[in-house]
C-alpha cells in the first residue's frame, strides 16, 4: 500500500470512529431530551409523582362533566391481580373524588409492585391531579395478601373545553428484586 493511502484510510477510520461515538453519544442524550420536551408540550401523558394538595374552597364548575375512564394492566411477569373497581366516573372540574384499586398476590412469595401511570390525551395529564395515589410508593404484598388501594384526584377547572374524556391508566412492575421496602408490615 502505498503511503498516501494508509494516510486516508487512518484519517477514514477516525472519522468514522468519530461518528460512532457522536451517534452513541447522542442516543444517550435523548432520553433527557425527550422528557424535557414533553414536559414542556404536555404530550408525554406523565402525571406528577408527587401529592397535589387541594383547597376546600375551590371552585367546583357543575356546568362542565368530564369521564374519567381507569384501565389496569400488569407488566409481562408480573403475577398479581390488578383491577379499577371503578372503571369509569363522571366528574366536574374542581371536585375531589375517590376510586379505589384491587390487587392480590396470588403467589406463594412477598412481592413488591410498583404502578405506573399514563393519561390519554397526554395534554389531560397536566389538569390531573392526584391528592393521594398508591403510585405515589412502591406496593409490599406478602404471598396470598389482598388489598384496596384509593386513589384521590380532582381535575383543574383549567381543563382545555375540548376535552371531556381521558384516561388513566396504570401498569404494574414487580419491582421486588430492586425495592428498598421492607415485606414485614405487622
Amino acid at each position: 500500500m502505498t503511503q498516501p493511502s494508509q494516510s486516508n484510510n487512518n484519517r477514514m477510520v477516525i472519522k468514522l470512529v468519530a461518528i460512532v461515538i457522536g451517534m452513541f453519544g447522542f442516543g444517550f442524550a435523548l432520553v433527557p431530551l425527550y422528557d424535557v420536551f414533553c414536559d414542556i408540550t404536555g404530550i408525554n401523558g406523565k402525571t406528577n409523582p408527587y401529592a397535589a394538595t387541594y383547597d376546600v374552597n375551590t371552585d367546583v364548575d357543575t356546568s362542565r362533566e368530564i369521564t374519567v375512564e381507569f384501565i389496569t394492566r400488569n407488566q409481562s411477569g408480573m403475577v398479581w391481580d390488578f383491577e379499577a373497581r371503578t372503571k369509569r366516573i363522571t366528574v366536574h372540574p374542581g371536585e375531589l373524588n375517590t376510586v379505589e384499586f384491587y390487587v392480590k398476590n396470588p403467589t406463594a412469595k412477598d412481592i413488591v409492585g410498583q404502578a405506573i401511570p399514563s393519561v390519554s390525551p397526554g395534554t389531560a395529564a397536566l389538569y390531573l391531579n392526584k391528592t393521594e395515589c398508591f403510585c405515589f410508593e412502591q406496593q409490599p404484598l406478602q404471598a396470598g395478601e389482598e388489598a384496596l388501594m384509593p386513589m384521590q384526584f380532582y381535575v383543574d377547572p383549567q381543563l382545555p373545553e375540548d376535552i371531556k374524556v381521558f384516561t388513566l391508566s396504570y401498569t404494574l412492575y414487580d419491582v421486588t428484586g430492586t425495592s428498598s421496602v421492607a415485606m414485614n408490615r405487622g
